[in-house]
């Protein structure tokens, strides 16, 4: 069995919970975003499998967003929260 021990750690000096900004975040349909899961929120966090993965935003569903991320053969749509997206920089 894999456990997520070190992958979902954080460094002492970045623990705590991250600004309330980043869970605002705001996303455009269309947009492409990183997967960087946040440790210290568990709501809407996807599988580790997906963790460094680019997406691109399909839908909003509620306070989440549907994110479409291409694998090997085809594509799976994620309910995602705004904390564990980043947006890429143009």
């Amino acid at each position: 069995m894999v456990s997520t021990r070190q992958t979902l750690r954080k460094k002492p000096r970045n623990r705590g919970m991250p600004p309330i900004t980043r869970f605002l975040r705001t996303f455009e349909v269309g947009e492409k975003a990183n997967i960087v899961i946040e440790p210290s929120s568990q709501k809407g966090q996807p599988h580790r499998r997906y963790h460094g993965r680019v997406g691109t935003i399909i839908d909003r569903r509620g306070d989440a967003y549907v994110v479409r991320v291409n694998t090997d053969r085809s594509h799976k749509d994620l309910i995602i929260r705004p904390e564990h997206l980043r947006p890429i920089k143009k």
